[in-house]
């Protein structure tokens, strides 16, 4: 595999930069480097400035946020404040979206190539029977839908690309170990090395699809 960028220096986003940098060349941007997805003008002249690098066989996008501010996920309608979930859709759905809308200028006009974001089971409307944390999983919901949609348009232009929505499973990191409960828990390089096995399987006709760690299909 060619050279890969990496989105987000979060627990999993480092993870991926260190397992990918064993592979080839690895670019990785953060809000950092302008890649802050509350600020959509920012953040996409920092994609323009890493398509100038590119164009990259693999996109990893690992940016998203379960806190915001410190509002924790609801837990009921009640709890729903729309500050937050505005920001929530801005960083979780509306931030991924710029990375499809520069695919052009990203990604190579023949061969395999994969545009892999990091989505989350709870985004999957027919997989929850719980309720609650409802910003999040709205904004994960949009998400897919933006995965799904992408992946139309892109294979028109890149019959050979893959583009998917991942679920990395509950990885202790800041963001989601709070909320383990009694889940299984990964290190932020079990979830990689797990996520990656998955990519590196993916082929175009399974473009647009949802796919755990285990590369079991989440229903939308």
């Amino acid at each position: 595999m060619g050279g890969a960028l990496v989105l987000g220096r979060g627990g999993i986003g480092s993870a991926f930069a260190q397992a990918l940098a064993t592979r080839g060349a690895v670019t990785v941007l953060s809000r950092q480097d302008g890649l802050d997805w509350e600020q959509p003008t920012r953040a996409e002249a920092c994609l323009s400035q890493a398509a100038a690098a590119g164009p990259y066989d693999l996109i990893i996008d690992a940016t998203g946020v379960l806190v915001w501010q410190g509002h924790k996920p609801e837990k009921k309608l009640a709890g729903i404040d729309p500050h937050a979930m505005a920001a929530h859709f801005a960083i979780n759905a509306i931030g991924p979206a710029l990375i499809f809308k520069h695919y052009e200028a990203l990604l190579p006009e023949a061969g395999r190539s994969v545009v892999a974001t990091l989505s989350a089971r709870v985004g999957s409307i027919g997989d929850n029977q719980l309720g609650g944390w409802i910003s999040y999983r709205a904004a994960k919901a949009a998400l897919n839908q933006i995965v799904r949609t992408a992946s139309v348009e892109i294979a028109r232009r890149r019959p050979e690309a893959v583009v998917t929505a991942l679920h990395p499973g509950t990885v202790a990191t800041g963001l989601s170990a709070p909320f383990a409960g009694r889940r299984d828990v990964f290190t932020p390089e079990q979830s990689v090395a797990k996520l990656l096995n998955v990519i590196d399987q993916l082929q175009p006709a399974n473009s647009g699809g949802f796919y755990a760690y285990d590369g079991s299909q989440i229903p939308w």
